[in-house]
C-alpha cells in the first residue's frame, strides 16, 4: 500500500499539486487520470522520488518515504518497478540485455541466476523468442512488454506505469492493460498507472483518482465512474456527444438489469 498525505508541489510561484491525499491499494491497479497540466505526472514523480514535495508525506507500507535519507531512498527504489512512457529501452542492447540491466545494477546474482530470471520474465510477457532482437527490430507493443519485463525482473513490491498505452493501437493497448492487471494480481503488487486512456480506466481501474487543476477532484472504481455526478469528471471522460450517449445507454442497461433482478427476487419471495 502507498499512502499520499496532503501532498503539495510547486515550481516558483506556480502550485502544481495542492493538498492531495490518496491510498493506493496493494493487489490493485490504481489509476491517476486527468487532463494535461492537471498534476498527475508531478504526483507520480513525487511518489517515486524523482521530485521532492514541498509539503506532505508519502508512506510505503508504514515506511515514511519522504523522511528517508539518500541511502534509504535508494534502497526503497529497488522495490519499485517503473514502466516509462516511451519504454526507455537501450537501443544498443538486445531485449535480453535490457531486461538484465537492473539485475546487473542492483543484484548479486550469478550469471546463471540472472539468465534464469530474465528467461522467466520474458516468458511471462510472451516474448520467449525475442532475446537476441534489438529494440529497432520489434513492434511498439513488444517494446512495452519488454519494458514490463524489465520493470518486474527485480520482483518489485510497487509498479509504476507512465502512460503504458501511449502510441499503441486500441487492440494492442488492451493486451498491455490485461498484462499489467494479471501481473498485479499474480505478484500482489501495488500498481499505479498514469493514463489518458479511458479504455484502460474501464479495463483495469480498480481505484481511480481524477486530478483537476492540481487537486484530487474525485476517486472511485471503474464501476462507480459510470454513475458519477461530478460535472468536471464527466466533462473529462465523456467529452464527445457519442461518449455521452454511450454513457446514457450503459446506465439504462445497468438500471434495467437491477430492475429485472428486483422483479426476480420479488417473484421468488412470493412463490
Amino acid at each position: 500500500m502507498i499512502e499520499v498525505r496532503n501532498l503539495r508541489k510547486g515550481f516558483g510561484d506556480r502550485t502544481v499539486i495542492s493538498d492531495v491525499s490518496a491510498v493506493m491499494e496493494t493487489g490493485k491497479c490504481n489509476l491517476i487520470i486527468g487532463a494535461s497540466g492537471s498534476g498527475k505526472t508531478v504526483l507520480m514523480k513525487c511518489m517515486v522520488g524523482l521530485l521532492d514535495p514541498d509539503a506532505g508525506d508519502i508512506i510505503y507500507d508504514n515506511l515514511r518515504f519522504t523522511g528517508m535519507n539518500t541511502g534509504e531512498k535508494k534502497e526503497m527504489r529497488r522495490q519499485i518497478g517503473m514502466l516509462f512512457q516511451g519504454s526507455a529501452l537501450f537501443d544498443s542492447m538486445t531485449v535480453e540485455q535490457n531486461v538484465m540491466f537492473p539485475l546487473d545494477m542492483f543484484s548479486n546474482m550469478t550469471r546463471g541466476e540472472k539468465q534464469k530470471r530474465v528467461d522467466e520474465v520474458l516468458a511471462r510477457v510472451q516474448l520467449v523468442e525475442a532475446h537476441r532482437k534489438f529494440p529497432a527490430e520489434i513492434s511498439g507493443g513488444m517494446k512495452k512488454r519488454v519494458g514490463i519485463a524489465r520493470a518486474i525482473v527485480l520482483n518489485p513490491r510497487y509498479l509504476f506505469c507512465d502512460e503504458p498505452n501511449s502510441g499503441l493501437d486500441p487492440q494492442t493497448s488492451l493486451v498491455i492493460d490485461k498484462l499489467i492487471r494479471e501481473i498485479t494480481l499474480e505478484y500482489n503488487i501495488t500498481t499505479v498507472v498514469n493514463t489518458h486512456d479511458m479504455n484502460s480506466v474501464m479495463e483495469m481501474g480498480d481505484r481511480i483518482f481524477y486530478m483537476y487543476q492540481g487537486y484530487k477532484e474525485w476517486e472511485g472504481s471503474n464501476q462507480e465512474i459510470i454513475f458519477s455526478k461530478n460535472e468536471k469528471l464527466n466533462a473529462f471522460i465523456f467529452a464527445s456527444d457519442f461518449l455521452r450517449d454511450a454513457k446514457d445507454m450503459r446506465m439504462l442497461e445497468l438500471k434495467g438489469r437491477i430492475s429485472d433482478q428486483r422483479d426476480m427476487d420479488s417473484m421468488l419471495r412470493e412463490s
